[in-house]
């Protein structure tokens, strides 16, 4: 592997994103910490982190890029009739602890987790300073899905979500759309390309595309507070 630049803690500086690695693909460069200010400056560039514990924090820019258009979000037949039917509730930041929380437990036995609690408390500063956001699916006064992310003028940086319920974060999905057609956001930003969110409407642009998008659309000034 070709070696990477080291970041400080005395600036909040970052290399070009053209200087990121493509194996492993995107990755741009280490240290540094997660302070509001570090972790703006990133997904101004269009850098999101991504570490495991033992690791420094380690920070990338991936080439393709996964993009949501909101006017692209693709629901099937059954997931729009489960969402008609479902005795569910969606809510706007009323447990955003506890969605970070969720996102960060283990999908199974043997498997870790990305969130440490190091990542979670920066993301809860976040959305103290109003530009971290999460969205809710409620069940019987029960928290069974949602996702959570970062807002930065028009643009949505999409996080993590999580399922404790069939379809319960695309729920929350369909919900986060909507509310970013009212609010005027452009695009929906999913980081990484699978299969998964391809399928819900998903798209792999490049990343000189993508930093088209952010430099028309992104800016730093925290939005009023999703209710």
């Amino acid at each position: 592997m070709s070696p990477i630049y080291w970041l400080t803690r005395e600036e909040t500086w970052f290399p070009p994103v053209s200087e990121a690695l493509t194996e492993p693909d995107g990755l741009l460069a280490a240290g540094g910490d997660l302070t509001p200010e570090r972790l703006i400056a990133a997904y101004e560039r269009g850098i999101f982190p991504w570490y495991c514990t033992g690791q420094p924090v380690l920070w990338w820019s991936p080439d393709p890029r996964a993009v949501l258009y909101p006017e692209e979000l693709r629901v099937s037949r059954s997931l729009r009739k489960r969402a008609r039917n479902a005795s569910a509730t969606v809510r706007l930041n009323s447990s955003f602890d506890a969605v970070i929380r969720e996102c960060a437990a283990p999908r199974s036995v043997d498997a870790g987790t990305w969130l440490t609690d190091e990542m979670i408390g920066a993301y809860q500063r976040l959305h103290a300073l109003g530009y971290a956001q999460s969205v809710e699916t409620w069940c019987d006064g029960e928290l069974v899905g949602g996702l959570y992310g970062v807002c930065l003028g028009r643009v949505f940086f999409g996080e993590s979500m999580f399922s404790r319920k069939a379809d319960a974060s695309k729920i929350a999905l369909m919900h986060l759309v909507t509310e970013c057609r009212s609010r005027g956001i452009v695009v929906i930003d999913c980081q990484v390309v699978s299969e998964h969110l391809a399928s819900l409407g998903s798209r792999a642009i490049s990343r000189q595309a993508f930093q088209a998008l952010l430099k028309q659309h992104c800016h730093p000034h925290p939005p009023a507070r999703w209710e």
